[in-house]
């Protein structure tokens, strides 16, 4: 029986074309893609490691016929497959029910149709949550989110955004005011807990972040520690591990699409932190993050961590009401 603790393990597979309009940049309507590149590299990592994740797939690639090949390999590969939005628009919040409920049921129905696998969990674009969209997942049968990063530096992370993205309209910027969350995210639960909605139990797993003082330690993060020292950026993800095992918590670790490309690949990306590391540095520190995940956890998708965590008594329970308070 393997004793090792739980470690979910999910990849958001935000394409080309959604950093180009959160960035504010032209030409995103054709939706320019790097899925065709990016998932052999993906599928071949993950089969060097022996591990299986959930990927969490925009619903308008999903809605493209020729995305379909790509996509459904990650199924066929034993990929678990996520909602992670229709429109992948990181303003998603200040969406109606009714605007939710379309968003999620429209990636729903493409996401179905293009890998075979209806999804169970739901990863807000940008990390956003509001009561609607947690009712809206438990009306339409959903067993977890994982929309939450506890952390204080959403502010910050907002403002490197902005000041890389001078042209941006006012309205442009309205829209994106709440990027990445304030700084009441930081007194957001590491660990994961359960939504208590009208009476009806949700799952939700947080973006893991150093407990103490919350700071994200995924790979996104640690690449741009890359940059500057290997070693700084290993010691931060060691310690970040060794206090969640001080603390009891079972880390859900998030990757991302731009973590296993570089801007050799994806030039048009230039503007985002750590696209100067080139594809071949980024996969080999990957290859080295999975290596010390394999041998100290057993890592799972998140659809099992969910399942874990369902079937312990109720723990840690938040009320949804009209604000995302902590009863």
């Amino acid at each position: 029986m393997d004793s090792r603790p739980l470690l979910s393990l999910g990849l958001d597979l935000d394409n080309l074309w959604a950093y180009q309009k959160i960035h504010g940049d032209s030409g995103w309507e054709t939706y320019p893609s790097y899925l065709p590149t990016l998932v052999p590299i993906v599928l071949e990592v993950a089969r060097e490691h022996a591990v299986r994740m959930t990927v969490f797939i925009v619903g308008q690639d999903a809605a493209i016929e020729r995305n379909a090949g790509p996509l459904r390999s990650l199924a066929e590969a034993g990929h678990e497959i996520g909602n992670h939005s229709f429109r992948h628009e990181p303003w998603f919040h200040l969406y109606s029910r009714s605007e939710i409920e379309s968003e999620i049921r429209s990636a729903e129905e493409s996401i179905e149709k293009a890998t075979g696998r209806r999804p169970v969990g739901f990863r807000g674009p940008g990390f956003s949550l509001s009561p609607d969209t947690l009712r809206v997942l438990v009306d339409r049968g959903y067993r977890y989110d994982c929309s939450t990063l506890p952390t204080f530096l959403g502010p910050l992370a907002r403002t490197y955004y902005f000041w890389k993205s001078r042209g941006m309209s006012d309205a442009d910027r309205e829209k994106r005011s709440r990027l990445y969350g304030s700084l009441s995210d930081g007194l957001q639960p590491i660990d994961a807990y359960s939504w208590s909605v009208a009476g009806r139990r949700l799952v939700e797993l947080p973006v893991t972040t150093m407990p103490g003082p919350r700071l994200p330690f995924h790979l996104s993060y640690l690449l741009f520690l890359r940059r500057y020292s290997r070693a700084v950026a290993w010691a931060y993800f060691r310690t970040s591990l060794a206090l969640c095992r001080i603390n009891g918590i079972v880390p859900s670790y998030l990757l991302h699409p731009l973590d296993l490309l570089g801007g050799d690949r994806v030039p048009e990306l230039a503007f985002f932190p750590g696209m100067d590391l080139a594809t071949g540095a980024k996969i080999e520190f990957l290859h080295d993050i999975l290596d010390h995940l394999g041998s100290t956890y057993r890592i799972v998708t998140l659809e099992e961590h969910a399942r874990v965590v369902a079937s312990r008594p109720a723990g840690s329970v938040r009320r949804v009401k009209e604000e995302l308070i902590l009863e």
